[in-house]
């Protein structure tokens, strides 16, 4: 979340603006579109644009389009897996519900969870918002980390659009393909 919090703040829409005036917006980054979602968002505060050409004397309201760049998969918010993992996923026979399991050999986050911190979650973040688990499992040879499954379940047909709109949106960024079995 700071990684986010920090690229909204930095980007130079932020920077430009001379009067600060904050108005609440629904983020982009942390919910979708669609306001029936059984994610639990946060407000991001983003200042009110002035046009150059508009007179009135109140602040516009506008909606804000925030691009969240390339989806990405992190298990410490801020540090994202380099690890590209292998995904079988599950569906119900009446589509109501399904399963993605991801499994990650050798993931990065081994390398840097001494310095940046513990794994926290699952987090599957794109232009829509972020996808989450706690359903995450380490597994250790000689006792040393050498892989992580992660599970994200969908109770949902809505769940499982999403999910598929972020897993098509992080194959095409990572060339990954579909087979079906």
């Amino acid at each position: 979340m700071a990684t986010l919090h920090s690229l909204a703040f930095s980007s130079p829409v932020y920077n430009s603006v001379q009067k600060p005036r904050s108005y609440s917006v629904p983020s982009i980054v942390h919910g979708s579109l669609n306001l029936n979602t059984s994610f639990n968002g946060q407000y991001l505060h983003v200042p009110s644009l002035r046009s150059p050409m508009t007179t009135q004397k109140t602040p516009l309201h506008m909606p804000v389009i925030m691009m969240a760049g390339k989806p990405k998969i992190q298990f410490i918010q801020g540090t994202d897996e380099l690890t590209i993992p292998d995904v079988k996923l599950t569906k119900s026979k009446d589509g109501s519900n399904g399963m993605a399991i991801f499994r990650f050999d050798q993931p990065s986050v081994f390398d840097s969870s001494g310095e940046v911190g513990d794994i926290t979650g699952f987090y599957m973040i794109d232009e829509e918002g972020v996808l989450q688990s706690v359903d995450v499992n380490a597994k250790f040879v000689n006792g040393k980390p050498s892989g992580i499954e992660a599970k994200y379940i969908m109770r949902t047909p809505r769940d499982w659009d999403r999910f598929m709109r972020f897993m098509e949106r992080y194959s095409n960024a990572n060339g990954l393909s579909f087979i079906k079995y």
